[in-house]
């Protein structure tokens, strides 16, 4: 006679779901490193297009007034380390500034929390309202998020801004300062390697092939048309070196 097959015994734990679960603190943690990474990137673009158009604009400028690779080379440098040190404060003073300015929304909103509930639980609830919840649960909702976290509750959904998104001004102002010190070169390199009479169409050359690369990376990074990104970023920096070599051109002419 065959023997019944075992029953399940009787408590037996469940796979623990805790294992894979993700914590309010995993989603704040993953919108903290979102926040880093898309102002390093944003940082890093910008930091790289000036690096690119100013130091070959101030290059190809001086390079119209005179053909002395010394001063070619003093000037280059000079752009590209004050452009980079520029860059890297700028941005360290913008973002510093942005956060300094949510920090203080946030503790301002704990202290009228503390102050008066119910007139922030009434602020709240507009606001869910203009994100069109229904009026019918607005008040639940708004209830259930201040249960959960009345702090981010009211950061988040009345001024946008979130505790956890806070980003640190140093990545930033790192990114610009490398990026800037990366675009900056190619075009110092190609007015230096140059002969003479090659410089200009050499280095608008390498400003093209840069730049083009540089707007089909943001381009891919904000998910835009990456013709309309490459184009508007080429006229601009082939614009500011015809303008600057002019200029160059008429000073040495002038002082010459």
């Amino acid at each position: 006679m065959a023997s019944a097959a075992p029953s399940p015994t009787v408590g037996t734990p469940a796979p623990a779901a805790a294992d894979t679960a993700r914590t309010p603190r995993d989603h704040g943690q993953e919108r903290t490193s979102r926040s880093e990474q898309v102002n390093r990137l944003r940082a890093g673009v910008l930091g790289a297009n000036d690096g690119i158009v100013s130091v070959a604009g101030l290059a190809v400028g001086v390079a119209g007034a005179t053909a002395d690779i010394r001063w070619l080379l003093i000037a280059g440098l000079a752009a590209l380390v004050a452009g980079a040190l520029s860059m890297a404060m700028g941005e360290y003073v913008s973002v510093s500034t942005q956060r300094d300015t949510d920090r203080a929304l946030i503790t301002r909103t704990r202290a009228e929390l503390a102050a008066d509930p119910a007139a922030e639980h009434d602020h709240l609830v507009e606001a869910l309202t203009e994100t069109g919840i229904p009026e019918e649960v607005v008040e639940s909702v708004a209830t259930s998020l201040e249960r959960h976290d009345a702090l981010a509750a009211h950061t988040r959904f009345r001024h946008d801004v979130e505790d956890d998104a806070v980003v640190s001004p140093w990545g930033a102002a790192a990114a610009s300062l490398v990026s800037f010190s990366l675009g900056g070169i190619v075009p110092l390199i190609a007015i230096l390697a140059a002969p003479p009479l090659l410089r200009l169409p050499v280095t608008m050359a390498a400003v093209v092939a840069a730049l083009a690369l540089l707007g089909m990376v943001s381009a891919r990074l904000g998910q835009a048309d990456a013709g309309r990104a490459t184009a508007r970023t080429i006229v601009g920096g082939l614009l500011a070196i015809v303008v600057t070599y002019g200029i160059g051109a008429a000073l040495g002419v002038a002082v010459g």
